[in-house]
């Protein structure tokens, strides 16, 4: 008779044990969030990562029984208030907006001071692709037009950046069609966008709601856009995948990321409530104000895509030796 129920107790078993394992975890997630959540925005106020974070905050402030906080904290080109959620206690109730940089800066930084894997990724919020835009005096009125002379013309083309976004855009660009141009780096959109709008730069890859006005009045002549998609905003755009160039990809990106070790209910929770807000027809009309796509999608979905662009970006960063001290 033992011999007969053993087999049949052995997976009974085997399931209440990894029933229990899970318990800690369920229990936590039915309590959640069980005191405010900290949102750290590892810049200043107004820029686009808190903009995109107080539009995720206010719609889980009307359903979470605890608010959720906005911590701007600035510096080190965003490596700061990162590496301060990376240590900070996985329980969840510390999160962080990230942006491009989460994944440029390890490979770009000598000491960033985190590493991407010391995080869960939690939810994708929202992509907003970049445009290839020239000032009307240079001779190129297609992508493949400016390659060209960019190749006849080496070193002679320069391109404004606004930060290493930007700037990489502009490399992978270089890097894919084979051509040579010079960076001109500049401390923000605002004076980059001057100086190309007079002239002074020959062209730029910046946000889409940056250049829109400048194309739509023909002060600035747009030739593609760089998410694998074509934009909402100006579907007339190739994208430079189709142009050519299959896969390309560099945009501004925004989601949520927790500290490594956050019970998986608890993320799975915040997965949903997020999603749910980012199906809402006045959050996705508010995005679209602003040029952005909203994304959504599992935890596994956004993880696969931080690790896509943590290769693309380390490969890139290494080829053109680029490196900050």
């Amino acid at each position: 008779m033992l011999m007969t129920f053993r087999p049949r107790l052995a997976p009974l078993a085997a399931l209440a044990l990894y029933a229990l394992a899970l318990l800690p975890g369920w229990c936590m997630a039915q309590s959640y969030p069980a005191k405010p959540v900290r949102l750290v925005v590892p810049f200043a106020p107004g820029g686009s990562t808190d903009i995109f974070a107080r539009l995720v905050t206010e719609r889980l402030a009307e359903t979470w029984p605890q608010p959720m906080l906005i911590d701007n904290r600035p510096g080190a080109a965003a490596n700061l208030g990162t590496e301060h959620v990376a240590r900070a206690t996985p329980d969840g109730h510390t999160l962080l907006m990230a942006s491009p940089g989460f994944a440029i800066n390890p490979a770009l930084y000598a000491k960033a001071g985190y590493d991407p894997k010391d995080f869960a990724p939690v939810v994708f919020v929202s992509l907003t692709p970049l445009v290839v835009v020239v000032h009307p005096s240079v001779p190129a009125k297609s992508l493949a037009e400016l390659v060209q002379l960019a190749r006849s013309r080496p070193r002679e083309l320069n391109f404004a950046s606004a930060g290493s976004s930007t700037h990489l855009a502009a490399e992978l660009l270089k890097s894919r069609a084979g051509i040579d141009m010079v960076n001109v780096p500049y401390k923000g959109t605002a004076p980059a966008t001057t100086d190309l709008l007079g002239g002074h730069v020959h062209l730029m890859l910046d946000n889409i709601q940056a250049v829109l006005p400048h194309m739509r009045s023909g002060r600035l002549r747009a030739l593609a856009v760089t998410s694998l998609k074509r934009a909402s905003q100006a579907p007339e755009l190739p994208t430079v995948a189709e142009l050519g160039y299959p896969g390309f990809q560099a945009a501004s990106w925004f989601g949520l990321v927790a500290p490594a070790g956050v019970p998986g209910a608890v993320i799975d929770k915040v997965n949903r409530d997020v999603n749910e807000i980012l199906a809402r027809p006045d959050v996705r009309s508010r995005m679209a104000a602003i040029g952005a796509e909203p994304r959504g999608g599992s935890p596994s979905d956004f993880r696969r895509f931080i690790e896509e662009e943590v290769a693309k970006w380390s490969t890139l960063i290494k080829q053109i030796g680029l490196r900050v001290q």
